[in-house]
Protein backbone atom coordinates (compact mmCIF):
# COMPACT_ATOMS: atom_id res chain seq x y z
CA UNK A 1 0.00 0.00 0.00
CA UNK A 2 1.51 3.29 -1.13
CA UNK A 3 1.35 6.17 1.33
CA UNK A 4 -0.01 9.54 0.21
CA UNK A 5 2.69 11.33 2.22
CA UNK A 6 6.04 9.82 1.19
CA UNK A 7 8.13 12.52 2.88
CA UNK A 8 6.37 12.13 6.22
CA UNK A 9 6.56 8.36 5.95
CA UNK A 10 10.27 8.45 5.15
CA UNK A 11 10.96 10.77 8.09
CA UNK A 12 8.98 8.47 10.38
CA UNK A 13 10.99 5.44 9.26
CA UNK A 14 14.24 7.38 9.70
CA UNK A 15 13.18 8.42 13.18
CA UNK A 16 12.44 4.82 14.16
CA UNK A 17 15.81 3.72 12.82
CA UNK A 18 17.64 6.41 14.78
CA UNK A 19 15.86 5.40 17.98
CA UNK A 20 15.95 1.62 17.64
CA UNK A 21 19.33 0.81 16.06
CA UNK A 22 21.48 2.11 18.97
CA UNK A 23 19.34 0.07 21.37
CA UNK A 24 19.93 -3.05 19.29
CA UNK A 25 23.68 -2.39 19.43
CA UNK A 26 23.55 -2.27 23.24
CA UNK A 27 21.48 -5.46 23.43
CA UNK A 28 23.84 -7.31 21.07
CA UNK A 29 26.89 -6.11 23.02
CA UNK A 30 25.46 -7.42 26.29
CA UNK A 31 25.69 -11.02 24.96
CA UNK A 32 29.36 -10.75 24.01
CA UNK A 33 31.97 -13.16 25.23
CA UNK A 34 34.64 -10.48 25.13
CA UNK A 35 35.91 -8.21 27.89
CA UNK A 36 35.16 -4.81 26.38
CA UNK A 37 32.24 -2.92 24.86
CA UNK A 38 32.63 -3.38 21.14
CA UNK A 39 30.47 -4.16 18.14
CA UNK A 40 30.16 -6.68 16.61
CA UNK A 41 30.29 -8.81 19.77
CA UNK A 42 32.98 -11.40 20.27
CA UNK A 43 31.16 -14.70 20.52
CA UNK A 44 28.09 -15.39 22.68
CA UNK A 45 27.95 -15.53 26.47
CA UNK A 46 25.61 -14.81 29.39
CA UNK A 47 28.46 -14.06 31.76
CA UNK A 48 27.76 -10.32 31.90
CA UNK A 49 24.15 -10.84 32.93
CA UNK A 50 25.34 -12.99 35.81
CA UNK A 51 27.92 -10.36 36.72
CA UNK A 52 25.31 -7.58 36.64
CA UNK A 53 22.88 -9.50 38.84
CA UNK A 54 25.59 -10.23 41.42
CA UNK A 55 27.16 -6.76 41.48
CA UNK A 56 26.15 -5.29 44.85
CA UNK A 57 26.12 -1.57 43.83
CA UNK A 58 23.68 -2.34 41.00
CA UNK A 59 21.37 -4.41 43.19
CA UNK A 60 21.38 -1.83 45.99
CA UNK A 61 20.70 0.98 43.52
CA UNK A 62 17.93 -1.08 41.89
CA UNK A 63 16.14 -1.40 45.24
CA UNK A 64 16.55 2.34 45.84
CA UNK A 65 15.17 3.20 42.39
CA UNK A 66 12.16 0.91 42.84
CA UNK A 67 11.46 2.41 46.26
CA UNK A 68 11.74 5.99 45.02
CA UNK A 69 9.66 5.40 41.87
CA UNK A 70 6.89 3.61 43.77
CA UNK A 71 6.53 6.27 46.47
CA UNK A 72 6.75 9.16 43.96
CA UNK A 73 4.10 7.53 41.77
CA UNK A 74 1.69 7.05 44.69
CA UNK A 75 2.16 10.66 45.81
CA UNK A 76 1.71 12.00 42.28
CA UNK A 77 -1.52 10.05 41.83
CA UNK A 78 -2.77 11.11 45.27
CA UNK A 79 -2.32 14.75 44.24
CA UNK A 80 -3.11 14.47 40.55
CA UNK A 81 -6.42 12.58 40.72
CA UNK A 82 -8.22 15.13 42.95
CA UNK A 83 -6.71 17.93 40.84
CA UNK A 84 -8.04 16.27 37.67
CA UNK A 85 -11.52 15.94 39.15
CA UNK A 86 -11.48 19.58 40.22
CA UNK A 87 -10.34 20.73 36.76
CA UNK A 88 -12.80 18.63 34.74
CA UNK A 89 -15.78 18.41 37.07
CA UNK A 90 -15.40 21.30 39.50
CA UNK A 91 -16.78 24.83 39.14
CA UNK A 92 -13.52 26.68 39.71
CA UNK A 93 -12.27 29.71 37.78
CA UNK A 94 -9.12 29.60 35.69
CA UNK A 95 -9.17 25.87 35.00
CA UNK A 96 -6.85 26.26 32.03
CA UNK A 97 -4.29 28.14 34.08
CA UNK A 98 -4.41 25.57 36.87
CA UNK A 99 -4.01 22.68 34.43
CA UNK A 100 -1.12 24.52 32.80
CA UNK A 101 0.63 24.83 36.16
CA UNK A 102 0.34 21.08 36.71
CA UNK A 103 1.71 20.42 33.22
CA UNK A 104 4.56 22.96 33.51
CA UNK A 105 7.16 20.40 34.76
CA UNK A 106 7.10 18.93 31.24
CA UNK A 107 8.59 22.12 29.75
CA UNK A 108 10.86 23.24 32.60
CA UNK A 109 14.33 21.64 32.32
CA UNK A 110 14.87 19.05 35.03
CA UNK A 111 18.24 20.53 35.98
CA UNK A 112 16.50 23.84 36.68
CA UNK A 113 13.97 22.08 38.90
CA UNK A 114 16.73 20.18 40.66
CA UNK A 115 18.83 23.28 41.23
CA UNK A 116 15.83 25.15 42.66
CA UNK A 117 15.03 22.28 45.01
CA UNK A 118 18.67 22.02 46.05
CA UNK A 119 18.99 25.72 46.86
CA UNK A 120 15.62 26.21 48.53
CA UNK A 121 15.04 22.92 50.35
CA UNK A 122 18.41 21.31 50.99
CA UNK A 123 20.41 24.48 51.63
CA UNK A 124 17.64 26.83 52.77
CA UNK A 125 15.61 24.42 54.94
CA UNK A 126 18.12 21.64 55.52
CA UNK A 127 15.89 18.95 54.03
CA UNK A 128 17.54 15.55 53.55
CA UNK A 129 18.59 14.29 50.12
CA UNK A 130 15.97 11.54 49.92
CA UNK A 131 13.06 13.80 50.86
CA UNK A 132 14.19 16.44 48.37
CA UNK A 133 14.68 13.85 45.62
CA UNK A 134 11.27 12.34 46.39
CA UNK A 135 9.61 15.74 46.18
CA UNK A 136 11.36 16.46 42.87
CA UNK A 137 10.29 13.15 41.35
CA UNK A 138 6.72 13.70 42.55
CA UNK A 139 6.62 17.12 40.88
CA UNK A 140 7.93 15.63 37.63
CA UNK A 141 5.26 12.90 37.72
CA UNK A 142 2.31 15.26 38.28
CA UNK A 143 1.82 16.05 34.55
CA UNK A 144 1.35 12.33 33.81
CA UNK A 145 -1.13 11.93 36.65
CA UNK A 146 -3.16 14.98 35.62
CA UNK A 147 -3.01 14.64 31.83
CA UNK A 148 -3.49 10.89 31.41
CA UNK A 149 -6.14 10.66 34.13
CA UNK A 150 -7.83 13.70 32.61
CA UNK A 151 -7.87 11.97 29.23
CA UNK A 152 -9.63 9.00 30.77
CA UNK A 153 -12.11 11.30 32.51
CA UNK A 154 -12.77 13.14 29.24
CA UNK A 155 -13.92 9.85 27.70
CA UNK A 156 -16.41 9.29 30.54
CA UNK A 157 -20.00 10.45 30.24
CA UNK A 158 -20.88 12.91 33.04
CA UNK A 159 -24.51 11.85 32.71
CA UNK A 160 -23.65 8.57 34.46
CA UNK A 161 -22.61 10.42 37.61
CA UNK A 162 -25.66 12.65 37.43
CA UNK A 163 -27.90 9.60 37.05
CA UNK A 164 -26.34 7.96 40.11
CA UNK A 165 -26.90 11.07 42.20
CA UNK A 166 -30.42 11.39 40.84
CA UNK A 167 -31.12 7.87 42.10
CA UNK A 168 -30.11 8.87 45.60
CA UNK A 169 -26.39 8.07 45.70
CA UNK A 170 -24.24 10.41 47.76
CA UNK A 171 -21.35 12.20 45.99
CA UNK A 172 -18.87 9.88 47.71
CA UNK A 173 -20.77 6.73 46.71
CA UNK A 174 -21.19 8.00 43.15
CA UNK A 175 -17.44 8.55 42.98
CA UNK A 176 -16.52 5.04 44.12
CA UNK A 177 -19.22 3.22 42.13
CA UNK A 178 -19.24 5.27 38.91
CA UNK A 179 -16.32 7.70 38.55
CA UNK A 180 -13.51 5.57 39.96
CA UNK A 181 -14.19 2.54 37.72
CA UNK A 182 -14.23 4.88 34.72
CA UNK A 183 -10.93 6.41 35.83
CA UNK A 184 -9.25 3.08 36.58
CA UNK A 185 -7.63 2.61 33.13
CA UNK A 186 -6.31 6.18 33.20
CA UNK A 187 -5.01 5.78 36.74
CA UNK A 188 -3.27 2.56 35.77
CA UNK A 189 -1.69 4.12 32.69
CA UNK A 190 -0.66 7.28 34.54
CA UNK A 191 0.86 5.20 37.33
CA UNK A 192 2.79 3.06 34.85
CA UNK A 193 4.16 6.06 32.96
CA UNK A 194 5.05 7.83 36.18
CA UNK A 195 6.82 4.79 37.59
CA UNK A 196 8.90 4.17 34.47
CA UNK A 197 9.78 7.86 34.11
CA UNK A 198 10.85 8.13 37.73
CA UNK A 199 12.81 4.88 37.58
CA UNK A 200 14.77 5.99 34.50
CA UNK A 201 15.32 9.59 35.57
CA UNK A 202 18.92 10.80 35.46
CA UNK A 203 19.23 14.64 35.59
CA UNK A 204 17.27 15.19 38.80
CA UNK A 205 18.63 12.09 40.50
CA UNK A 206 22.18 13.00 39.53
CA UNK A 207 21.86 16.47 41.04
CA UNK A 208 20.10 15.49 44.28
CA UNK A 209 21.71 12.12 45.03
CA UNK A 210 23.69 11.31 48.17
CA UNK A 211 26.24 8.65 49.07
CA UNK A 212 23.65 6.74 51.07
CA UNK A 213 20.93 6.80 48.40
CA UNK A 214 21.80 6.31 44.74
CA UNK A 215 19.47 5.33 41.92
CA UNK A 216 20.29 2.67 39.36
CA UNK A 217 20.63 4.94 36.27
CA UNK A 218 23.08 7.20 38.13
CA UNK A 219 25.02 4.19 39.41
CA UNK A 220 25.24 2.81 35.87
CA UNK A 221 26.42 6.20 34.62
CA UNK A 222 29.16 6.28 37.25
CA UNK A 223 30.16 2.71 36.40
CA UNK A 224 30.53 3.33 32.68
CA UNK A 225 32.82 6.28 33.45
CA UNK A 226 35.17 3.98 35.37
CA UNK A 227 34.92 0.70 33.49
CA UNK A 228 34.49 -0.29 29.87
CA UNK A 229 33.23 -3.85 30.24
CA UNK A 230 29.82 -5.03 28.93
CA UNK A 231 28.24 -5.44 32.39
CA UNK A 232 26.47 -2.07 32.11
CA UNK A 233 25.09 -3.14 28.70
CA UNK A 234 23.74 -6.33 30.28
CA UNK A 235 22.02 -4.32 33.04
CA UNK A 236 20.56 -1.95 30.46
CA UNK A 237 19.22 -4.93 28.51
CA UNK A 238 17.55 -6.32 31.63
CA UNK A 239 15.90 -2.95 32.30
CA UNK A 240 14.74 -2.77 28.68
CA UNK A 241 13.31 -6.28 28.85
CA UNK A 242 11.45 -5.47 32.07
CA UNK A 243 10.03 -2.29 30.55
CA UNK A 244 8.84 -4.11 27.44
CA UNK A 245 7.16 -6.84 29.53
CA UNK A 246 5.37 -4.25 31.67
CA UNK A 247 4.25 -2.33 28.59
CA UNK A 248 2.90 -5.47 26.88
CA UNK A 249 0.99 -6.51 30.01
CA UNK A 250 -0.43 -3.00 30.38
CA UNK A 251 -1.48 -2.88 26.73
CA UNK A 252 -3.26 -6.22 26.98
CA UNK A 253 -4.85 -5.30 30.30
CA UNK A 254 -5.86 -1.68 29.71
CA UNK A 255 -5.07 -0.65 26.15
CA UNK A 256 -3.04 2.53 25.86
CA UNK A 257 -4.75 3.56 22.62
CA UNK A 258 -8.07 3.77 24.43
CA UNK A 259 -6.62 6.05 27.09
CA UNK A 260 -4.31 8.25 25.06
CA UNK A 261 -6.96 8.75 22.42
CA UNK A 262 -8.73 11.10 24.81
CA UNK A 263 -5.71 13.33 25.26
CA UNK A 264 -6.36 15.09 21.97
CA UNK A 265 -9.98 15.77 22.81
Amino acid sequence: MRTSRPVAGSLAVLGYIIMIVPILFVVATSFTGGRTLRFPPEGFSLQWFEAALTYDPFISALVSSLQLALIATVLALAIGIPATLAIHRGAIPGKGVIEGLFLSPLIVPELVVGLALYQQLMIGFGLANFETLLLGHTVLMLPYAVRVTGASLALADPALEEAARGLGASPLRAFFTITLPLLRPGIFSAGLLSFLTSFNNVPLSLLLQSRDFRTLPVTMLDYVQQSYDPMVAAMATLILAGTVVIAVIAERTVGFAKIFGGINR
